[in-house]
């Protein structure tokens, strides 16, 4: 059970930035300041695509609406690739089968794929780019700093993690909550302005009959 809590630290930074963790990873593994990274995710060409994919989505990530757009395409990449990294960790230390750690590793990273694109989408119905920027660049250094955090206190990172996985979860539903109320009030006004239209058509049209009878 050792690997847990670095399987599951691994899952919620995978559903924010999955090729952050894979090339962070990698390079903690390849210079040598941790033995539970497995080879496979050392290699050359890993970490040559892992970190071409990361300055896409580094760009991706920071412009509006483009950053719903990615984040749909992700909804199935992120939580494989929890599950495959949580896999190969478990692997590497074999204390826990791989088949556990690879569902705890893929559905921790589907949650937390669902809370930043939750809040992606709420945070695009401001007209203004630089909260897109801002929340990128939070959640690039979160995932640098909790996975380096996590390989030498993985204890104590998979708590920070499972913090902020139910931080997430709370203000997701709470924004759902908010643009659901939003939405019925924005229907109300509009279905009350249409009876108001409605009541106010046949006034103007019997008014020049009723000015008529005078002649």
């Amino acid at each position: 059970m050792s690997v847990l809590p670095l399987v599951f630290t691994s899952g919620w930074a995978s559903g924010i930035n999955a090729y952050a963790v894979v090339l962070l990873f990698g390079v903690f593994g390849a210079t040598g300041l941790t033995d539970e990274v497995p080879a496979s995710l050392q290699r050359t060409d890993v970490l040559v695509v892992a970190g071409v994919l990361f300055l896409c989505e580094a760009v991706a990530d920071k412009i509006p609406y483009v950053d719903s757009i990615w984040d749909s395409v992700h909804t199935v990449i992120r939580p494989i690739a929890g599950a495959v990294v949580g896999a190969l960790l478990a692997g590497q230390n074999g204390s826990l089968p791989e088949l556990a750690a690879g569902a705890v590793g893929g559905s921790t990273a589907l949650l937390s794929h669902l809370v930043k694109a939750g809040t992606r989408m709420a945070v695009n119905s401001s007209p203004e780019p630089f909260s897109n920027i801002a929340l990128s660049l939070a959640e690039d250094l979160g995932v640098a700093a909790i996975i380096t955090f996590a390989v030498f206190h993985p204890v104590a990172a998979s708590v920070i993690a499972a913090v902020l996985l139910l931080s997430g979860l709370a203000i997701l539903v709470f924004l759902a909550r908010q643009i659901r109320r939003f939405r019925r009030r924005r229907s109300q006004r509009r279905e009350e302005r249409r009876l108001a239209a409605l009541g106010a058509r046949p006034r103007a049209q019997g008014s020049p009959d009723d000015g008529s009878d005078h002649f």
